[in-house]
């Protein structure tokens, strides 16, 4: 990957590891739902007044934009939010580093990715080896429902990228972030209803649902269609791998959560698989590029 996509990559790895320490906080004391309407009614309300110019190459890709924004943001995001409520931050985010073996699973199916290397292949063994490693301290879910939602997710997080790439490639990234986000609060807004609190939230919730919304919603996603546009959707979705380690940092640091050895050996393994899966081999043909590549100079830095 270029240097730029590097620099992308560890600030997508680290904003994104955030979330599940936040909703972990929010969903304490409001509903899922209202999680999901806040956090993206929130990005909406930054981000539309800026993403004027576009709107009708938006409309002209309504199917598709709908499609990713149920994909990537409101099954996903509703899942999430439901599952925390039964397992921890650190569970949630070690759950959803399957999303890049899915990722790269399908992006081969479809094309986008013509051979996926040896070496690529064992960075994905390391790095899921890592991921096991992480949560070999006896994190445990209550049931096994939210196990699968939380796979569920990793599902929507490994198809979604492959729809931008290839039939959202003539869709700035401005203005598809600002409808998404739309869609998702308009989708999610008679669920929050229903579930409001009778009573306003504390401080530490309604802060964490801020951040959700302008840290890991709004920016997030912008930085993420640069990313996909940069490294391609398989490898965008290789961040999966860092944001484990991010979630456990901020448990550790936070709540008190203990460091054992066989935690940081397996934030070692992680990093390690991710370094190795996203480095494409000489060997490798170069796939065909990838859609967003072609519209860098429409999409905002």
């Amino acid at each position: 990957m270029s240097r730029r996509a590097w620099i992308l990559f560890v600030a997508m790895s680290l904003i994104w590891g955030v979330p599940y320490l936040l909703i972990s906080q929010a969903v304490a004391e409001v509903s899922p739902a209202v999680v999901v309407f806040a956090r993206t009614a929130i990005g909406a309300i930054v981000l539309l007044p800026f993403a004027r110019r576009g709107m009708r190459i938006v409309w002209e890709h309504r199917w598709p934009v709908l499609a990713f924004a149920l994909l990537e943001m409101v099954g996903p995001w509703f899942l999430l939010s439901d599952a925390e409520r039964f397992i921890t931050s650190s569970l949630a985010g070690l759950l959803i580093a399957f999303a890049p073996v899915l990722a790269l699973v399908v992006a081969r199916i479809i094309g986008l990715e013509k051979r996926i290397g040896r070496g690529r292949i064992v960075g994905l063994v390391v790095a899921v080896g890592g991921v096991a490693a992480l949560g070999g301290g006896g994190m445990e879910a209550s049931g096994p429902w939210p196990v699968i939602e939380m796979m569920l997710v990793a599902v929507g997080y490994a198809v979604a990228p492959q729809v931008a790439a290839t039939r959202l490639r003539d869709v700035p990234a401005l203005p598809l972030t600002a409808v998404c986000l739309s869609v998702a609060a308009l989708v999610s807004l008679p669920f929050a209803i229903t579930t409001w609190p009778s009573e306003p939230p504390s401080a530490l919730a309604t802060g964490s649902l801020a951040l959700l919304g302008l840290l890991c919603t709004a920016l997030a996603f912008l930085l993420f269609f640069r990313l996909i546009a940069d490294a391609g959707p398989a490898r965008a979705t290789a961040i999966a791998y860092v944001n484990p380690v991010v979630a456990l940092a901020l448990g550790v640091t936070l709540h008190g959560d203990p460091l054992t050895p066989l935690i940081g050996l397996g934030a070692v393994l992680v990093l390690a698989g991710v370094f190795m899966a996203t480095r494409r081999s000489a060997s490798e043909a170069e796939p065909a590029p990838s859609g967003l590549e072609r519209t860098r100079s429409a999409t905002p830095t």
